[in-house]
């Protein structure tokens, strides 16, 4: 009989599951673990999982993970899952109904006994960093930053483009618009530029909000115009400067979850890092300027491979982060 472990990695592009095993000797590297030991196959499945009234859905969750987690086991000879591992986004605000059902239900289905639940920025530490003091921040749509010296997890901003998510992809895209719109009505602080593109993308400039208000994925849409604001930021003072003021926002959530002693990574995670030199240069004058002690570094791996990593830890006893109820969650189902 084979033991294994499933990770998972559910976000607001669907979720993303990994069966794998863990043998003597199984180390940390290609997708957490040395060549034999560690990620045996994947799938994915491009339907997100829903939030209710009561959160995350369990319900849900469940119904595309179990077909996947079968397939799985059946393609890479795993005859038992004793560890899952679930990295979700919105965990630490929506994740009650996770907690209430999915220990008992992944029991049931699938014989599990040990299940962790991790907020989605703790799997992106996880995977960036692995268990190493330091901060990530993870820039995409939104923004969140999440930091620990290893005794406990701090966070900051992740409340969404109406509150928050500053610096984020929707905050960048949302402050080009604004732009765009100011040259529109004649304006202090307007850029032709970005209203010429504003206009390619999404026509006449006074047909705008009826483009972006209505639509139930807005923080996205104002996503997409990010890469518009950052193409102009070499000749747009105006682009270059919203971009300026996005690395001055990462760097806040960064240096408000930073480790207050010796030398802190931070790693900057997400779609965001895309955008290129128009954002990361100034983000990196901002970091040095807030955080002279830390060390910037490049993410070692994504969110998957924190579940991953997560789970082949737990699996073999040597989980060293920090637990937290509403950020990485650990329970054990008692048989029977």
């Amino acid at each position: 009989m084979t033991t294994g472990f499933l990770a998972v990695d559910s976000g607001g592009s669907g979720l993303r599951a990994v069966v794998g095993a863990v043998g003597p000797g199984g180390g940390h590297g290609d997708g957490g673990h040395r060549s034999g030991h560690g990620p045996l196959a994947r799938r994915v499945s491009r339907d997100p999982v829903r939030t209710g009234a009561e959160g995350i859905a369990p319900e849900h969750l469940m119904g595309q993970l179990l077909p996947m987690a079968r397939a799985l086991c059946a393609e890479t000879g795993v005859t038992g899952l004793g560890t899952v591992v679930v990295g979700a986004a919105g965990l630490a605000t929506l994740g009650d109904a996770l907690r209430a059902e999915l220990p008992g239900a992944l029991a049931r289905e699938l014989g599990v006994r040990t299940v962790a639940l991790a907020a989605d920025a703790v799997t992106a530490y996880v995977g960036a960093l692995g268990p190493r003091a330091g901060v990530v921040v993870a820039a995409g749509t939104g923004l969140i930053a999440v930091g620990t010296d290893l005794s406990r997890w701090r966070r900051a901003d992740g409340w969404g483009h109406l509150l928050g998510d500053c610096g984020g992809g929707a905050w960048i895209g949302r402050a080009g618009l604004e732009a765009a719109l100011r040259a529109h009505d004649g304006r202090e602080g307007g850029s032709a530029p970005l209203l010429a593109r504003a206009e390619e993308r999404f026509g006449p400039a006074a047909g705008l909000p009826g483009q972006v208000y209505p639509r139930s994925d807005r923080p996205a849409v104002l996503a997409s115009f990010a890469p518009e604001v950052a193409a102009c930021a070499a000749t747009d003072p105006v682009a270059a400067e919203i971009l300026r003021a996005a690395a001055r926002h990462l760097a806040d959530s960064a240096a408000a979850v930073c480790p207050a002693g010796g030398e802190p990574l931070v790693a900057v995670t997400g779609g965001l890092r895309r955008l290129g030199d128009p954002l990361l240069a100034p983000l990196g004058e901002e970091l040095a300027k807030r955080l002279p002690r830390a060390r910037w570094t490049a993410a070692e791996g994504d969110p998957l491979d924190g579940s991953v990593r997560i789970a082949t830890d737990l699996a073999t006893g040597s989980l060293t982060l920090p637990g937290d109820d509403r950020m990485l969650w650990v329970t054990t189902v008692p048989d029977g």
